[in-house]
């Protein structure tokens, strides 16, 4: 679960961590009091959508040379417009692909004297299973661009988690950065911070880009991105009330009622598998016959005929969808309940786009016989790489 930078800071805020004072604005006619609360004299605006590269973003249909999604302006009143501007419109960015994002908030904050700009960010290591420390003295909108040209700028190393974080890790980090005397001491409890932060709410990643030197010589987190645990929401009901279901794939959002696992993709073949690894070796070989998956949907072992049914109707809601491909390998998930779920399903919302069912484990001929008793259009197969030759062949048609 992803959360706004409005949200983040005032995360960060809370366990002592320097932000700038802010605002977050909902209604145009709200900016003009919310930035005369602010000190200025600069005041940022910024439009708040769950996507980075914001700065460098664009909106649809933009005036000839009007700026990005955050903005540097001189007076309330300026600042007010701009927000106004804002709202309402949808943002594009690298992160959002060309469709962009609508602008539903923004969040207006002091401005900041940059001496220097770092990334900084802690993630899950998937390779150790500990958190890691990602930082640069590259910080900014160049980020990604340093990563691929000069790697050798970002240092990255893990926490074992028997020491937790000590002294040690936060000195790297500050000399690293270039940091001297007393900088030196706040980055190191900057860093411990962060890290109870990120432990205490059960993060996957929390990226402060850029951490800012001002000229007065403060450490400042001026931008904040943070994504939890989905997992692990339910022991935190304060992170769960941030969830803002706006910025959701409605699909997505649909399937999260119903415990499924799915992610909308850009392709065009529909999946129902049950299981990750198949589910990921089922897009895999669409890929390789030619075509791309239009989703990952993952029903789980013990999906009902309920479940199997709503995850049919998610797929065959998606308008770039043109064929569907169900592979079933039933184990404790049981061919037959897929069956069901399939031919009801297909009963109740149509069925318009090639479909091919691939059936194998428990109660595999039962499960064929459903199909096949059914009078539905169904192609079978044989195993994964008939039904990924078959479904794409009927959608290249």
């Amino acid at each position: 679960m992803n959360i706004h930078e409005y949200q983040a800071k005032a995360l960060l805020r809370d366990y002592g961590a320097p932000v700038s004072d802010g605002r977050v604005v909902l209604r145009a006619e709200e900016a003009k009091t919310a930035a005369g609360q602010l000190d200025g004299p600069v005041w940022v605006v910024k439009a708040q959508i769950h996507a980075g590269g914001r700065g460098k973003g664009h909106f649809k249909e933009a005036d000839a040379g009007e700026k990005g999604g955050v903005r540097v302006t001189r007076s309330v009143e300026e600042a007010a417009e701009e927000a106004a501007r804002m709202l309402g419109r949808t943002l594009v960015t690298k992160q959002t692909g060309p469709s962009g994002k609508q602008v539903n908030r923004v969040y207006i904050e002091d401005g900041a004297n940059i001496a220097r700009e770092f990334y900084l960010a802690l993630l899950v290591d998937r390779q150790t299973s500990r958190i890691s420390f990602v930082c640069s003295t590259e910080g900014g909108m160049d980020i990604e661009e340093v990563a691929a040209t000069a790697p050798e700028k970002i240092l990255s190393f893990s926490v074992d988690p028997a020491t937790g974080y000590q002294g040690f890790h936060g000195r790297r980090i500050a000399f690293s950065l270039g940091l001297e005397g007393r900088q030196v001491k706040q980055c190191v409890a900057l860093m411990g911070t962060l890290y109870r932060l990120f432990n205490d709410k059960d993060c996957e990643m929390l990226e402060i880009n850029p951490l800012i030197l001002t000229e007065e010589g403060e450490l400042r987190c001026l931008d904040a991105k943070m994504g939890f645990d989905g997992n692990a929401i339910w022991r935190h009901p304060d992170i769960a009330a941030l969830r803002d279901e706006t910025e959701e794939d409605p699909k997505e959002l649909e399937a999260s009622k119903f415990d499924l696992n799915y992610i909308a993709l850009d392709g065009e073949i529909g999946c129902m598998v049950n299981g990750a690894g198949l589910a990921m070796a089922t897009m895999d070989i669409i890929k390789l016959y030619g075509s791309s998956p239009a989703n990952f949907l993952d029903v789980g072992g013990g999906a009902t005929r309920e479940k199997v049914t709503e995850a049919f109707k998610i797929i065959t809601s998606d308008p770039h969808v043109k064929g569907i491909l169900v592979n079933i390998f039933g184990g404790i998930m049981r061919c037959d309940v897929i069956a069901e779920g399939v031919v009801e399903a297909v009963k109740e919302v149509g069925l318009k786009v090639p479909l091919v069912v691939r059936l194998e484990g428990t109660n595999v001929e039962k499960g064929k016989q459903i199909i096949n008793d059914s009078g539905l259009n169904v192609i079978a197969a044989d195993d994964l790489a008939d039904a990924a030759e078959k479904i794409v062949k009927a959608v290249k048609g």
